[in-house]
């Protein structure tokens, strides 16, 4: 009989960043995410096999069921993370698959891999729970990260993500905004690599405690707010207030300045997705340039 584990995918609507420091951040799961179902085998072998969305192969590997090193792979680089994460979840419980019994494995994604709605920590928090080990230990000796995207992974409601004294406290929270239907999720053709992001971040010169008051003041305010005029402001200040610190122009003054509502960026700046606030023309504008991804809050959000 074949066990099947399941993750949420993620979003980081504040805070991006500064959460690494300490601020307090608005998160939330997505409609998408990845599946791992595990089942016996008769051999000495880790049988995986990784699916896209449409159910096709991308990715296979063989992995001794003992040492988890590589046997035969598709992608030397991936099989490669693929058994670092392994060995890591040994290090962290001994007794995972210490008969070294063999398995089939076949993870699948329901969103394409390159939309950065979390391929990674969702993989990490499936075989966390397959390994019965701490998903934020597994991240942390792994990608690294602050790891609001392992809170998503495991949460069916928004919540509140801060990091305090490097342990990761999580607060389910409501997300009733009265203007969802204003709302959208737009994806820039481009997934952001998260290491390079905070790499750029960490070498920037400001004031830390200043920063993280601020995201954390921004991030208490923006569910609280009643009308879509209020919201776009608190995102426009998030925005610059991000922008002086990482260097880098806003995404609507860099790509949209022609755009009639607001954007924000979402996690690491440069790619994945943004958020925009406008109106049934918005999909339409979004297309016109070459974005053909635009997804509506209520479709996108858990």
């Amino acid at each position: 009989m074949n066990t099947r584990y399941y993750s949420n995918g993620k979003l980081l609507l504040t805070a991006e960043y500064g959460v690494l420091d300490g601020a307090l951040a608005l998160a939330v799961p997505t409609k998408f995410g990845q599946s791992l179902e595990v089942g016996t085998s008769n051999t000495s072998l880790l049988q995986w096999q990784s699916l896209d969305e449409n159910g096709e192969i991308w990715f296979s590997a063989t992995f001794d069921a003992h040492s988890f090193t590589t046997k035969s792979s598709t992608d030397r680089s991936l099989s490669g993370t693929l058994e670092n994460i392994l060995m890591k979840a040994k290090e962290l419980n001994p007794k995972f698959n210490e008969k070294g019994y063999g398995y089939r494995l076949t993870s699948k994604l329901t969103f394409p891999r390159n939309w950065g709605l979390g391929s990674s920590s969702t993989l990490i928090n499936n075989i966390a729970q397959w390994a019965r080990v701490d998903p934020y230990k597994l991240l942390n000796t792994t990608f690294g990260g602050s790891g609001y995207d392992i809170a998503c992974a495991q949460c069916n409601t928004p919540i509140f993500y801060q990091l305090i004294k490097g342990k990761p406290i999580v607060r389910s929270t409501t997300l009733d905004l009265a203007f969802k239907e204003h709302l959208y999720f737009v994806f820039l053709n481009k997934k952001q690599n998260s290491r390079e992001a905070i790499s750029n971040y960490r070498k920037q010169h400001f004031n830390k405690t200043s920063l993280v008051a601020e995201l954390t003041n921004l991030t208490k305010r923006i569910p609280l707010t009643t009308g879509l005029d209020d919201f776009e402001s608190l995102l426009s200040t998030h925005e610059a207030l991000l922008s002086r610190v990482l260097g880098i122009q806003p995404v609507k003054a860099k790509m949209f300045p022609d755009y009639f509502g607001t954007l924000k960026s979402l996690g690491g700046w440069g790619g994945d997705f943004i958020l925009a606030t406008g109106n049934q023309k918005t999909p339409d504008y979004f297309k016109a340039k070459g974005f053909d991804v635009v997804i509506p809050y209520a479709d996108m959000v858990l």
